[in-house]
């Protein structure tokens, strides 16, 4: 098999056509570049809207507490109503039961 011969001419029209193949890849970077870019725009826009959804949960969250902090001192109150009221009954029974106790020995002192 005859080996061709690689002329200043061919070579020239390689080296054209290298380039040209070349520039096309250089625009199809190009262009995957650009998509890159779109997704990157596109994405930090939608982080964007996902933190301004964070913010508003963060508020409903602080509502939250603000209700069971409210909530929270609300019991505390009744719940210390409900203790004077248990613990001014039990004096009251303690005094009646003195009371009757004290009766009751007077009785047993008028007896004898």
């Amino acid at each position: 098999m005859p080996r061709e011969s690689w002329t200043d001419e061919r070579l020239d029209e390689f080296g054209k056509r290298m380039d040209e193949r070349f520039d096309r890849v250089d625009e199809r970077f190009a262009q995957v570049d650009e998509h890159i870019e779109a997704a990157r725009r596109e994405t930090e826009q939608e982080f964007q809207k996902v933190n301004k959804r964070f913010e508003e949960i963060d508020g409903r969250f602080d509502r939250m507490d603000d209700r069971f902090e409210s909530l929270q001192k609300e019991m505390n109150l009744r719940f210390e109503g409900i203790h004077k009221n248990m613990f001014h009954g039990l004096l009251g029974i303690a005094g009646v039961m003195i009371t009757g106790f004290v009766g009751l020995a007077s009785l047993i002192i008028a007896q004898m």
